[in-house]
């Protein structure tokens, strides 16, 4: 049984930013670990995220636009960067950032909409 597209471009997409996040804020907990072996670290987290990352691009490209991929990444970077800010580095969400995304998430709807 195959998944359909959307399904396997956005379940990889989530897998490669939950990875992405993690190599790029992270180290942020470890304020005392010297930069080069963050660097080294980060480097060693986001390897995953391009083997993810790249084949839920050439699969979803077709059934998405590339405009509709990049969107739909940016979409759960930030949602998944919301939940990892919040769980992992103990950040506050504010009302702010719920008007913030949801004008992001309006953008993104526009996007999806063919007005031609």
């Amino acid at each position: 049984m195959s998944l359909p597209v959307p399904v396997v471009t956005v379940g990889l997409l989530i897998a490669s930013n939950v990875f992405m996040t993690f190599a790029w804020y992270g180290h942020l907990r470890f304020k005392t670990a010297p930069l080069l072996v963050v660097i080294a670290v980060s480097w060693l987290i986001a390897l995953p995220e391009y083997i993810l990352q790249v084949p839920a691009n050439r699969i979803g490209h077709g059934h998405f636009s590339p405009a509709q991929l990049k969107t739909i990444q940016e979409v759960i970077s930030l949602s998944v960067f919301a939940v990892f800010s919040w769980a992992y580095l103990g950040e506050k969400l504010g009302w702010q950032h719920g008007v913030g995304f949801s004008l992001i998430c309006l953008g993104a709807w526009f996007i999806f909409h063919d007005f031609g």
